[in-house]
């Protein structure tokens, strides 16, 4: 059996929630490894864009059924997933910054918040139904959340660490987490017309040139940062990149756009104890326990999908 054919192969026989699963554990590394860096964010999020492509493109053309599927994207499908592009790199340029502001478990929390957007741009524009189990779940790991970013000021408990402006971090998370909830309902309707690596060769690309613009415009030097920053923009594009958001539109040509943005939830947890591991930053009780709610909201959808 070729490379290729295994690569195929493997696809059809992994359960769309198992490549959830290992998406939601790559993704959750992303802001251990922004807040290593010391680049600005936006030569981070380039740079882990670029790295991503690289790692892509050569399996991308290597494969004669997505060098053929390059040239049947139509104009409309073409506009969409520049659109796509676009609104990828909105979310990474501000929710890269917001970590610069804010605490990890706020930032990496509120970036989640796109399942408010999710289900109410899936209702609308994508005709999705959403059954009251799937609401429910949502809910509760919404609630979750809501505990994790001000529990501890509601309740007078030291907080985690804020970050030297929380409510600026806070609010570009929030746009962050708008952003990405564009970016997975394109991408679910994108999804169910295109081959996996074409599409997300293209939104890179789009999403890797808008960047770049910003990049430039803001002066920020595209050189000279040293090899252990190189390494980390790899680790960013191998990780979060490749296992994670790849992983991610493979899962949206089989999973309701809902189900995979309400996964994506766990997110905040995994990345809450990584920085609690590595970063030192030690939540308190009550973010923990709105992390346990956030993934029994995510428990709860998974399980309505499958009733």
């Amino acid at each position: 059996m070729s490379t290729f054919a295994a690569i195929d192969a493997l696809e059809e026989r992994v359960p769309p929630l198992v490549g959830l699963a290992v998406a939601v554990v790559a993704v959750s590394t992303s802001a251990i490894l922004v807040e290593w860096s010391g680049a600005p964010s936006l030569v981070k999020a380039l740079y882990r864009v670029v790295f991503t492509i690289a790692l892509l493109l050569p399996i991308t053309l290597a494969r004669p059924r997505d060098r053929a599927a390059f040239g049947k994207i139509g104009t409309r499908d073409l506009l969409l997933a520049v659109l796509s592009g676009v609104a990828l790199a909105v979310h990474f340029a501000s929710w890269f910054e917001s970590l610069r502001w804010t605490s990890v478990a706020a930032s990496v929390t509120l970036v989640q918040a796109q399942p408010l957007f999710v289900v109410a741009g899936a209702w609308a524009l994508l005709d999705e139904r959403v059954g009251p189990k799937t609401v429910a779940g949502i809910a509760v790991a919404l609630v979750g959340m809501a505990v994790m970013s001000v529990g501890d000021a509601l309740l007078g408990a030291a907080p985690a660490v804020a970050g030297p402006d929380p409510v600026y971090g806070n609010a570009l998370a929030v746009l962050g987490a708008a952003m990405a909830a564009a970016y997975v309902l394109l991408g679910r309707s994108l999804r169910q017309r295109l081959p996996l690596l074409p599409y997300v060769v293209v939104v890179y690309a789009t999403c890797a040139l808008t960047l770049l613009a910003a990049t430039l415009a803001r002066g920020h030097p595209l050189l000279g940062y040293g090899t252990e920053e190189w390494v980390l923009f790899l680790a960013m594009a191998a990780g979060p990149g490749v296992f994670g958001h790849t992983v991610i539109n493979w899962a949206l040509a089989h999973v309701e756009s809902s189900v995979v943005s309400v996964s994506l939830l766990g997110e905040p947890v995994g990345s809450t104890i990584l920085a609690m591991v590595l970063l030192a930053e030690f939540p308190s009780l009550v973010t923990l326990v709105g992390g346990g709610v956030v993934l029994a909201g995510v428990i709860t959808t998974a399980r309505a999908r499958e009733s």
